[in-house]
């Protein structure tokens, strides 16, 4: 992108509008929205709104597609990172790598130029790392072999695997030996393997104050009723049920293809497997 792409870009989005619709757009991912619909949730006449989304569509800051008599509008994210990547360029006097984490790696995770040909790390994050976390762990790295690489910390990590939750593993065929709950703070230390996504699975742990790690994951909540909380005479159904909405979840993940989504595509495929998960678990 050159400056003359650059301002363009800018000055789309430099009005009130504009940028409430690019933004929804982001958050709306690849299926994007009709013109009608932003139109609408806006409270936008449609040929004002139909002016608007086609200043962000030459800005190329919007792809636009047609269904029939509906024009349909998606975020484009190859502009976007154009744009983030012309403002960086020279970062810390032409010296971007001393701009990091800010700078250098919100670009690389932009561009996910690094997850090129290897696969992506997952960190699942649970208070205790005893038995919702343990079950993602274990799940993913046995069925996203060569396209995911599964780990897993807890907040405040209890001292060892629950028992109940041990069993469900060993009754679906999963190695427990090297399976143990380990604190958060392994993967901040230096030399630890760097998450391309990390997904809380425990509301405890979701609303907690957890520190950035490093890389700049993506970040998602899939949250899971703690098992251990069951009554006495129903807890072992409820740790089978844990595992069953974690291996739903997960087994949609790996049929979407998410591996090889943008950065922000992927964001909103996280975001959309928790909540459309629980619904089906209801």
């Amino acid at each position: 992108m050159d400056q003359t792409d650059a301002l363009a870009a800018l000055a789309a989005l430099s009005h009130e509008t504009r940028l409430q619709t690019f933004r929804m757009l982001v958050e709306a991912g690849p299926e994007g929205l009709p013109a009608g619909v932003i139109a609408e949730r806006l409270g936008v006449l449609a040929n004002t709104m139909s002016s608007h989304l086609a200043q962000l569509a030459r800005a190329r800051l919007a792809t636009t597609r047609r269904e029939g008599r509906i024009v349909r509008y998606a975020a484009d994210h190859a502009g976007m990172r154009n744009l983030i990547a012309f403002l960086l360029q020279d970062c810390c006097g032409g010296r971007p790598e001393l701009c990091a984490p800010l700078a250098a790696r919100s670009l690389e995770r932009l561009a996910r130029e690094d997850a090129a040909g290897r696969p992506l790390d997952v960190l699942f994050v649970c208070t205790g790392n005893s038995a919702r976390s343990i079950f993602a762990e274990a799940i993913l790295n046995a069925e996203g072999q060569g396209r995911f690489r599964a780990h897993s910390a807890g907040t405040d990590p209890a001292r060892r695997v629950r028992p109940e939750a041990a069993r469900v593993l060993k009754s679906r065929g999963h190695a427990t030996a090297g399976l143990a709950p380990k604190s958060l703070a392994r993967f901040e230390a230096p030399g630890a393997p760097r998450m391309d996504i990390v997904i809380t699975v425990c509301d405890r742990a979701a609303n907690e104050d957890c520190p950035p790690l490093p890389g700049l994951p993506i970040t998602a909540h899939w949250g899971v009723p703690d098992p251990a909380a069951a009554p006495e005479q129903g807890r072992a159904a409820a740790f089978e049920a844990a595992y069953e909405a974690l291996a739903g979840r997960i087994g949609h993940l790996l049929a979407s293809g998410a591996e090889s989504f943008d950065p922000l595509t992927l964001q909103h495929r996280l975001d959309t497997i928790g909540p459309a998960r629980s619904a089906s678990e209801t």
